[in-house]
């Protein structure tokens, strides 16, 4: 072959290398631009109703300030009624994750805000612990299959390198909840408590039901089933976004829908899940009484004392959700967080002396263990086929809130039994210390791919 031939081919190839980089960046950055519009276009929507849905779940932890004196309920029947919640968790989780994926997002969706809505207005009327228990197991009912729902519609919507972003960013709604929710539960039992003769705790119970119905008509507005098959978006975008998502579920573990019950590594997110669960809502339904304890007094300053570590999560949550989709590491993020979460439970009880440093040590805690909820799941996305993703993503979210319920419950127990905060946050950390080393443990190459 002439040297002059081998120069025309030499060019050849590169001219098409060129092409096909320059291809491959004009793709990435189309991709980018795609994901930006469905972020601002959904997530808002998203955020709004988990800000909702927390709020409703967990001011449960307000009406304990009350629930003593006008109701009678000890610590253990707080516990139990706070986390009998959870069982309808775990018992409707795959179920309704199983019909989102038949009747699809925006339809079941909203079926679920509305049943919450008006299952927490319908708390008020309680008034024995059987009353309490039955109603917060049926408003665990309503409500399941809201996160898991979610996640796997986001895991839909979104290729797996953006997932930790956008994860993230929903998952800033939870410390938001915190920073609205207990302000605004302090306020409302300050001010409204005896107004037309109704005690506080109830009348935050009617507020809070109202952002829930604004978040039904929100969904069923601005959310589609499926953003492939959207006419909201252009063709070309919902092409590339389908082969973005296509690519992504040729590299995901060939697990068929049957087979994610039996699947080892499917139980390892779940137990790990299950951890951070126990520690996660034994920390969130005892806050406000934790920071009552140290000594501070009215409705208004627990509630804005409990905010406080929320405000720091969110921005812990946006910082770490960054960066893991930058350097693509997500096993070690999950295990620090973990670490963190438990180094800060463990300050916050030796400085119970102290009520800045406490507070400050809680802020380390909630960073860590709300900043573990937001990167969690874009380990199961990214090992998960679209096949097995609506049950494998209800069955970890199913167990996790079990892990919630034994965590409300043992918490209550152990304060009420042993009259220390040591004991309940030892507990805590030993859960968030064991799913931070089984983390470690979860083969690199799959989670982080």
């Amino acid at each position: 072959m002439s040297a002059a031939l081998l120069r025309e081919t030499d060019l050849q190839s590169n001219a098409t290398f060129a092409d096909a980089s320059a291809s491959a960046i004009s793709d990435t950055a189309a991709e980018e631009r795609i994901c930006r519009t469905l972020m601002w276009h959904i997530l808002p929507v998203l955020m709004f109703a988990y800000v909702a849905a927390y709020i409703d779940r967990v001011n449960v932890s307000f009406m304990r300030l009350q629930l003593a004196n006008q109701l009678g309920f000890s610590d253990v029947v707080f516990g139990f009624g706070a986390g009998t919640f959870l069982l309808g968790f775990v018992v409707f989780e795959v179920p309704s994750n199983m019909i989102l994926q038949r009747v699809g997002a925006r339809h079941w969706l909203t079926r679920i805000i509305v049943s919450w809505g008006l299952l927490t207005a319908l708390t008020t009327l309680i008034s024995t612990p059987r009353q309490f228990y039955a109603m917060r197991y049926l408003l665990g009912i309503a409500e399941a299959g809201l996160v898991p729902g979610i996640i796997y519609y986001i895991s839909h919507s979104f290729p797996r390198r953006h997932r930790g972003r956008v994860i993230s960013t929903f998952y800033v709604a939870l410390p938001l909840a915190g920073v609205i929710g207990s302000p605004l539960a302090g306020l409302v039992m300050h001010y409204l408590d005896g107004a037309l003769n109704i005690a506080g705790w109830r009348w935050m119970l009617i507020v809070d039901s109202v952002p829930a119905f604004i978040a039904a008509l929100l969904c069923w507005w601005r959310l589609e089933d499926n953003v492939i098959d959207s006419p909201r978006y252009d063709a070309v975008d919902r092409g590339l976004l389908a082969h973005a998502l296509a690519r992504d579920g040729k590299m995901s573990l060939p697990i068929a829908s049957g087979a994610v019950y039996s699947s080892g590594l499917v139980w390892a997110f779940c137990t790990i899940f299950f951890l951070d669960g126990f520690a996660c809502y034994g920390y969130a339904l005892w806050a406000p009484t934790i920071i009552h304890s140290l000594g501070v007094d009215g409705n208004l300053r627990v509630g804005l004392l409990t905010a406080l570590p929320n405000v720091v999560a969110i921005v812990a949550i946006i910082l770490v959700g960054r960066n893991v989709d930058r350097i693509g590491e997500r096993r070690l993020h999950v295990a620090a967080l973990m670490f963190l979460a438990a180094l800060g439970l463990t300050m916050s009880a030796l400085l119970h002396h102290s009520v800045g440093l406490s507070v400050f040590a809680l802020c380390i805690a909630a960073a860590g263990l709300l900043s573990v909820l937001a990167i969690f799941w874009s380990m199961p996305t990214a090992v998960l086929a679209p096949a097995a993703a609506a049950g494998g993503i209800g069955l970890i979210s199913a167990v996790g809130n079990l892990g919630g319920f034994f965590g409300t419950y043992t918490v209550g127990y152990l304060k009420q039994s042993s009259g220390s905060p040591m004991v309940p946050v030892a507990a805590m950390v030993g859960c968030l210390l064991l799913g931070s080393i089984l983390t470690l443990l979860l083969p690199k190459h799959l989670v982080n791919s």
